[in-house]
């Protein structure tokens, strides 16, 4: 039976043939560990700790899917959810306990990190595009009070890090097809150069190309990648450089009102196709990380990167709501600089019949945008670059000491950390002529977390955490002032939030298990105060809780494994308070208030995944799997009114892998049908979409199919 390689939270098991195999190390991120948590914690190690983390294996990422979105492999993690939105111009919707769900474009709210390099700007903002799932070793998801630990706007925390080129070397190309036009041709060359004896660098080269026509009118997309890793070894540490590439080209088919979606799912809105609504993204990075023994269990760490990322947006707002004084038009072009470093000491000793793991350290992120706002529109022309409407600068940047300190035993594990955050945004208005916006806002606070593990039994143990947390608006959400005036909103806090969680955790023969409860209180929540002509404002909106369930579990049954993911969560507002739903609010039109006791939208009640593979004895010549897949989402509400909402849904899916070798040659197949039963489902929803459009129709069925090629050599 193939091996079952997926994780449960605290657990990197691998279960074989039923048995209960060794668990085997993760590689050593060294400085490319992002903080303090995971990065370079083998499987024994996370199952000694007291954080919540997931690890799916990047083959497991990889089989039986497109690899293209982040979405396809992450389902099996409790507390996560993740949508594909069939919109490729606004990037997944994720977010984690409920953290990141008010997003409509992009992620906030969760941390992102590729190697050890942050995929999220410092003001908490970020995209998941540039994961390159086909050169991933593992993903790491970190849940509960320690991914504070993180920084600021980290309620939880994904971390992607990618192969280590290894003897022998090997090259893969894979193709894969799927419906609407889409296809993805990649490449990964991974290797070593010298000899066994004296091996040198490290090597890893991944590129890849992906299109698609897309499911609705209007919603074509293209994206080019090219990822690039060498590390060596030295006497005592280690040397690795990252380099990434990305650009890619999306139509935007927006949104559909109620209406829209219960008459034809299939249609785009008019206003996408009269404004040819588009959006293009171009980023280069590069980073180095090095580390080096100091003797004695001491250990230096350090990380810089730097980057720049482009985008121009043409949106759909309309021609009259631009005439308003401060209007930023309807096309976006930002150009943004960054750049950071990670630089911490480590130790790890013996002390008091136990494994002491000390860390101390500084972390400093910039962002630097120059960013322009045009009309989109020319005379009677539309959907075009006009008129010069706001021209400003804009920084954010964080300065964060941490530190970090865990005692474990084989009966219990005792730890904690503590991250100052200090984040510090700056606007410098140059487009005058209607009055300088210019302004600075500054929110800062201190993260204590703490955690404990008691092992009851030799294959059972207990956990548990408590943490603070901070979530910064971003500086879009801070862009308009409560009035809808233009400039930083310096009325708006960061929202502050006590999270704690407790749980049991089992591993046996056959299987890993793992439950945990958890509460969430948060006050200043950030939501919408304005959304409405092209414009959105935030406010603070008093106290929420978010209280819920999460199990998961594997179990390997002969030819047979399931794997099954279970979340429940309820998620209120607390407090009530006033919100608006129409233009010139709250200067003519009188806001709307919004009882306490109000769910928060854009979270399921309940979700569940569950999969059977079946690795029959017949189909062992051809390396056969056959997979069934379920997966359920409980209704969503699609606004803070809860006037409406996006219904359940069970999808289906059915997955065949196939794999022959000869010699240095392997040769896989697979063929995936998603949506078996054609099910009519919302995909994700655009949470207080301002017009009304906040379905984001999910797609029907589909069957796709990849075939990939690899040598060692």
């Amino acid at each position: 039976m193939r091996a079952l390689r997926r994780t449960v939270p605290g657990a990197w098991l691998c279960l074989c043939g039923g048995a209960l195999a060794q668990a085997v190390p993760a590689p050593d991120g060294g400085a490319l560990a992002p903080v303090v948590i995971t990065g370079n914690a083998s499987a024994a190690q996370r199952w000694l700790g007291s954080a919540s983390v997931d690890v799916i294996d990047g083959s497991e990422l990889r089989d039986v899917q497109l690899q293209i979105n982040l979405s396809e492999g992450l389902g099996r993690v409790p507390g996560l959810v993740i949508r594909q939105r069939e919109n490729y111009a606004q990037d997944l919707q994720v977010s984690i306990r409920g953290y990141g769900v008010r997003a409509t474009f992009g992620v906030r709210g969760v941390r992102l990190f590729v190697d050890g390099i942050p995929a999220s700007a410092p003001d908490g903002s970020g995209q998941a595009a540039n994961f390159p799932l086909g050169s991933a070793d593992r993903i790491e998801v970190v849940r509960g009070p320690f991914a504070a630990l993180y920084g600021g706007s980290s309620g939880g925390a994904i971390l992607l890090y990618t192969q280590d080129g290894t003897r022998p070397g090997e090259w893969r190309t894979g193709l894969a097809v799927g419906p609407h036009g889409l296809w993805r041709l990649s490449t990964q060359v991974a290797g070593q150069t010298g000899t066994a004896a004296s091996p040198g660098w490290s090597y890893l080269l991944d590129v890849g190309r992906f299109e698609t026509d897309g499911q609705r009118p209007q919603s074509a997309a293209q994206r080019s990648t090219a990822n690039a890793k060498l590390s060596r070894a030295h006497e005592g540490g280690r040397t690795t450089l990252v380099f990434n590439r990305q650009s890619a080209f999306s139509y935007d088919p927006l949104g559909l009102s109620r209406a829209q979606f219960d008459a034809d799912p299939g249609q785009t809105d008019a206003s996408a196709i009269t404004f040819n609504t588009r959006k293009s993204v171009s980023q280069t990075q590069a980073g180095l990380a090095w580390d080096q023994s100091l003797g004695g269990g001491h250990r230096i760490e350090l990380m810089g990167y730097a980057g720049q990322r482009r985008v121009v947006q043409f949106q759909s707002i309309p021609t009259g709501a631009q005439a308003a004084p401060g209007s930023s038009g309807g096309v976006i072009d930002l150009d943004r600089d960054y750049w950071g470093f990670n630089a911490r000491w480590r130790l790890k000793t013996d002390w008091q019949g136990g494994a002491l793991d000390l860390s101390a350290g500084l972390a400093m992120d910039r962002q630097s945008d120059a960013r322009r706002g045009y009309n989109n529109f020319v005379g009677t022309t539309l959907g075009v670059q006009g008129i010069l409407r706001r021209d400003e600068s804009n920084r954010a940047d964080t300065l964060d000491p941490y530190l970090r300190a865990a005692w474990t035993r084989e009966d219990w594990t005792l730890e904690g950390g503590v991250r100052r955050v200090r984040t510090h945004f700056e606007s410098s208005d140059r487009f005058l002529g209607n009055g300088d916006d210019s302004g600075s806002a500054r929110y800062s606070g201190t993260l204590p977390v703490v955690g404990a593990r008691w092992r009851i039994a030799p294959n059972l143990q207990a956990f548990g955490s408590v943490g603070r947390g901070l979530e910064t608006p971003t500086l879009n959400e801070a862009a308009y002032r409560s009035g809808g005036g233009a400039g930083l909103n310096t009325d708006l806090n960061a929202a502050r939030s006590t999270s704690a969680e407790i749980g049991l955790r089992g591993r046996h023969a056959n299987g890993v298990w793992n439950a945990t409860l958890f509460d969430i209180r948060t006050r200043d929540e950030i939501v919408v105060q304005n959304n409405t002509g092209g414009r959105s404002t935030f406010q603070n909106a008093g106290r929420t809780e978010r209280q819920g369930l999460e199990l998961a579990g594997e179990w390997a049954l002969g030819e047979f494994a399931l794997t099954g993911a279970y979340t429940a969560m309820s998620a209120r507002y607390r407090d009530g308070f006033l919100t608006c739903t129409a233009t010139l609010c709250p200067n003519v039109n009188p806001p709307t208030p919004i009882p306490a006791g109000r769910r928060m939208p854009g979270l399921p009640a309940q979700q569940v995944f569950a999969q059977l593979a079946w690795t029959p004895r017949w189909a062992a010549p051809v390396g056969g799997v056959f997979t069934l897949e379920a997966r359920r989402s409980g209704r969503v509400f699609v606004n803070d009114l809860n006037t409406d909402a996006a219904e359940a849904y069970t999808l289906f899916a059915l997955g065949a892998r196939f794999e022959q070798s000869t010699g240095p040659w392997t040769w896989r197949q697979f063929l995936r049908l998603d949506n078996l039963t054609d099910r009519r489902h919302a995909g994700s929803v655009i949470v207080n979409e301002g017009n009304g459009r906040f379905f984001e129709p999910g797609a029907g069925r589909s069957l796709s199919a990849g075939v990939e090629l690899t040598r060692r050599f």
